[in-house]
């Protein structure tokens, strides 16, 4: 069941520290199974190695074995920038120490970790060579920082460990997320718009819509998917009003002409905007677009890489609609994956998309990185919706 979870619904927990610090193997004892190369050679771990885990009652989860941070070299320093990219998007972070004790280098990590506001603990390995220092355990006691004792070579306490994981996640992570399933009650009909068009995966439905018809189901409601061109005559035959009407944000504007006022309205990437990030703020960032002039350069960020098709929706749809709305000559600059630019200042705002690929926390990083630059940032659907001129009924059904 695990191996199946999507990986933006997933919590990441990442173990990171020194190179040979047992980290590899840490993760191995933990999985119960060979996941990541071991050896007593530094710096064996080059990229990170992911392995999905059913952690009850936590629910699937990704833990990612990493380089050491103390690599060194043209190599190291790219191993090193890969590991800290795992660090913005990871839930819990487990700062692995090696028979040496807390070093500086340790105590750097700890406060790195403390920077981006990740929980953590501290986990003193190799305790078949050495057990950790008093000094080192009243360093964590005296700064909060939750710590454990094991051997990974020996797998000493290493159901232990996994309690202590799931006893440090905030209780926010232990929660399952709600996507729509607060708008509407068990036995409401609940339609969704799903247009197939050029950008539509063959055979299949994207992420978004199929996480919203599978919740629709689990409350159980009833869920009734239609294309754009159909919605009008589907609600005309509907016995009752549906509860909530959910559409693409591509067709939002048609989808809001033949949904009647009576009938709460949003999108896919709206729900996502709050499943993922923070809705209040990217509504706020979405009125900035109001204020942008020739030259401004926006970011559009995007959470997966993807062949993009002739009319794609963030190269070409949502940049189209911008310049259309503000009649200013805006610069667009794409960044996609989990590539996020260091130098952030540099745009009047940023765009992203609904990240159904990215966990919440590397989505709600973003977003306060944007924030900490000065920044606003907004995402696809609320944008759309906001140069379609429906943005206040679309955000309705959420009190805003």
């Amino acid at each position: 069941m695990s191996d199946k979870a999507p990986r933006g619904v997933r919590l990441v927990i990442t173990l990171v520290g020194k190179r040979n610090a047992g980290k590899s193997s840490l993760i191995n004892a933990i999985a119960g199974q060979d996941v990541a190369i071991v050896s007593d050679f530094p710096g064996t771990t080059t990229d990170p190695v992911a392995k999905p885990y059913e952690l009850l009652p936590l629910g699937p989860v990704t833990f990612y074995d990493t380089a050491g941070l103390d690599d060194s070299g043209e190599v190291g320093e790219l191993r090193v920038k890969a590991t800290n990219k795992v660090l913005m998007r990871t839930d819990i972070a487990l700062v692995v120490v090696d028979e040496a004790g807390l070093t500086s280098y340790e105590l750097d990590l700890i406060d790195k970790v403390r920077e981006l506001q990740i929980p953590f603990m501290v986990v003193f390995n190799k305790n078949d060579l050495r057990e950790p220092t008093e000094a080192d355990m009243d360093y964590c006691r005296k700064r909060g920082i939750p710590f454990y004792r094991t051997s990974a070579l020996e797998s000493v306490s290493v159901n232990e460990l996994k309690e202590a994981i799931i006893n440090l996640a905030p209780e926010e992570m232990k929660r399952t997320p709600v996507l729509a399933g607060d708008l509407f009650g068990e036995g409401d009909w609940v339609v969704c718009v799903v247009p197939i068009d050029l950008a539509a995966p063959k055979g299949r439905l994207i992420l978004p819509q199929v996480q919203v018809l599978r919740e629709v189901l689990d409350c159980d409601a009833v869920a009734v998917a239609v294309k754009e061109r159909e919605i009008e005559e589907t609600l005309s035959s509907m016995k009752r009003k549906p509860a909530l009407v959910i559409t693409d944000s591509q067709v939002v504007l048609s989808v809001a002409g033949d949904v009647p006022e009576d009938i709460p309205l949003t999108t896919f990437s709206t729900l996502f905007a709050r499943f993922k990030g923070d809705l209040p703020s990217l509504v706020e960032g979405a009125g900035v677009i109001d204020t942008l002039q020739d030259g401004d350069t926006v970011l559009m960020g995007e959470a997966c890489s993807h062949h993009p098709v002739a009319d794609d929706i963030g190269k070409v749809k949502i940049p189209r609609w911008i310049r259309q709305y503000t009649g200013k000559d805006i610069n667009f600059v794409m960044y996609s994956g989990h590539d996020f630019p260091e130098d952030i200042d540099r745009f009047k705002l940023v765009i992203h998309c609904g990240a159904c690929m990215l966990n919440r926390s590397e989505m709600l990083r973003r977003i306060k990185e944007c924030k900490r630059s000065g920044v606003p940032v907004t995402n696809y659907g609320v944008a759309i919706s906001k140069v379609q001129g429906v943005l206040d009924r679309v955000i309705a059904p959420f009190g805003l």
